[in-house]
C-alpha cells in the first residue's frame, strides 16, 4: 500500500530529532530544543483574547484592522507603503504563510535558493510544490554569505530566494551587504524573495533588522511573512501573515481559504491588541532577552562548549561542540540527555548538503556534525537549572565529564 502515497510525502521522512524528544521526555530533560517560551505571555494579550472568546468571537473570521496595523508597522519600520486591502494575507502562522507562498509561486522544476543552515520547514515545502531546492552554504563560524556562492547557485530554473534574517538556528542578522548582493540577484535574474521575518523585533547590541523588502526594485519581488508567535510568546495562537504584491497576496490568500479557510478567529482578535503594544515592549522583550543570551554564553563556555559566534538574533545559540570531543552532535546529544537530563538540538538537521556533489566532497563539511542548537527562550528558573545539573557534571578540569 506504500504505492498509494504520493511523491512528496515519500520524500519527507520524520526528523531524528522526534527520536531524541521522545528520549527527552522518557528522561524528564528540560527543553532547551524547541523554540518556544516557557514562560507566560504578556498579560494584555492574554486579557484581549479571553475577551474575545467571552464575546463568542468563535466562528470564521477575517480582522480586516491585522492588516491595517501591519501597513503602518512596515510602513514606520521599514518605508514601505503597502495597500492592507490587497497586499496582506492572514494566516495560521507563519508556517502556513511560507508554505502557502511557496505553493503560490513554486512549480514543478523550479529551484529554489536556501541558505544553509536553515530550517528545515523551508526545504519541506520546495519539496511539496515540486520545486527544487538548492542549499548555499554560509560560511561558518560566522556564518557569512560568499555572493560568489550565491551567483554560482543562478541558473535558468531559478525562481525564489528564501531569506530568514534574524537567523534560525545561527542567531546571525545578515548585513546590508549581504542583503545587497541578495536583492542585487533577484533584479538581476528576475527572481522573488520569500522572506521569514519571524524574530525581527529579537535583535541584540543596537543590530537593526532590515528587511530585504526595502532594498530598490524588491518590494515589488518579495513575499514578506511573519507572525505574532516569537514577539508575543504566544507560538500556539498560530497567527501570522504574508505581505506581497496584490496578486501573489490574492493568490496566497486563496491557498490558505482551500487549506485552513481561517485563522484562530479569538486569537485574531488579541493580535489587534499585540500589534499596537507600545515601543517599550519592544524594547523590554529585546533586553530580556539579550540578559537571557548572555547568560547561557557564559554557562556553555564554562563547560567547555566553543561560542565563535554571540546571536546578533532571534532566540537560539548555535554552540560548537568542545575540540577535544569526538561525539557527534546527535551522540552528544543523547549523552547530554541521559546524563544530564537536557535536551538540545544536533545542529545537523539544519545541513542539507548533497554530499554527492563535487563541490561538497570536496569542501571540508565536517563541522556540519560539530553544532548544537540551544533555545534560550526559557525563564531564569530553567536557564538557573540547566546551570545547575550541567554543573555537577564537570570534570576536575572544569568541562563535561561527557565524552
Amino acid at each position: 500500500m506504500e504505492g498509494k502515497l504520493s511523491y512528496a510525502a515519500k520524500k519527507l521522512t520524520s526528523s531524528p530529532i522526534q527520536e531524541l524528544s521522545h528520549l527527552a521526555q522518557r528522561c524528564n530533560a528540560i527543553n532547551l530544543a524547541e523554540g518556544f517560551p516557557d514562560f507566560p505571555a504578556p498579560l494584555h494579550i492574554k486579557n484581549a483574547a479571553v475577551s474575545a472568546i467571552n464575546s463568542d468571537l468563535n466562528q470564521y473570521r477575517h480582522v480586516q484592522g491585522i492588516c491595517e496595523h501591519l501597513a503602518n508597522i512596515v510602513k514606520e519600520m521599514h518605508g514601505l507603503e503597502i495597500d492592507p486591502l490587497t497586499d496582506v494575507a492572514i494566516c495560521c502562522g507563519q508556517t502556513e504563510a511560507f508554505a502557502a507562498a511557496i505553493f503560490a509561486t513554486i512549480d514543478p522544476g523550479d529551484e529554489v535558493i536556501l541558505f544553509d543552515p536553515s530550517y528545515e520547514t523551508y526545504q519541506g515545502c520546495v519539496t511539496m510544490a515540486g520545486g527544487v531546492p538548492i542549499h548555499v552554504l554560509l560560511d561558518p563560524p560566522h556564518w557569512t554569505l560568499d555572493p560568489s556562492k550565491l551567483l554560482k547557485s543562478l541558473t535558468e530554473r531559478t525562481k525564489a530566494i528564501v531569506l530568514n534574517s534574524p537567523h534560525n538556528p545561527t542567531g546571525k542578522v545578515f548585513t546590508k551587504d549581504e542583503l545587497e548582493a541578495i536583492a542585487g540577484a533577484c533584479c538581476s535574474r528576475n527572481c522573488l524573495a520569500i522572506t521569514d521575518e519571524v524574530y525581527e523585533h529579537i535583535t541584540y547590541d543596537n543590530q537593526e533588522h532590515i528587511s530585504l523588502a526595502s532594498f530598490p526594485g524588491m518590494q515589488e519581488r518579495t513575499i514578506l511573512t511573519s507572525s505574532l508567535s516569537k514577539t508575543f510568546c504566544v507560538t500556539g495562537w498560530r497567527v501570522g501573515w504574508a505581505i506581497a504584491p496584490a496578486f501573489i497576496a490574492s493568490a496566497i490568500r486563496n491557498i490558505h481559504v482551500i487549506v485552513t479557510d481561517s485563522a484562530p478567529a479569538p486569537f485574531q482578535e488579541a493580535a489587534l491588541t499585540a500589534l499596537r503594544s507600545p515601543p517599550e515592549y519592544f524594547e523590554s522583550l529585546r533586553r530580556d532577552y539579550q540578559s537571557k543570551r548572555d547568560y547561557i554564553i557564559k554557562l556553555l563556555v564554562r563547560v567547555g562548549f566553543k561560542i565563535q559566534f554571540i546571536p546578533q538574533g532571534s532566540f537560539f545559540l548555535f554552540a560548537e561542540l568542545p575540540e577535544n570531543c569526538s561525539l557527534s552532535d546527535v551522540e552528544f546529544v543523547k549523552k547530554l540527555i541521559l546524563e544530564a537530563g537536557v535536551v538540545a538540538v544536533p545542529g545537523q538537521g539544519f545541513f542539507h548538503t548533497d554530499f554527492s556533489s563535487n563541490e561538497a566532497s570536496n569542501a571540508n563539511c565536517n563541522y556540519q556534525k560539530r553544532y548544537i542548537r540551544f533555545a534560550f527562550c526559557k525563564s531564569e528558573a530553567t536557564l538557573s537549572a540547566v546551570s545547575e545539573r550541567l554543573g555537577k557534571l564537570l570534570d576536575a578540569a572544569g568541562h563535561l565529564a561527557l565524552y
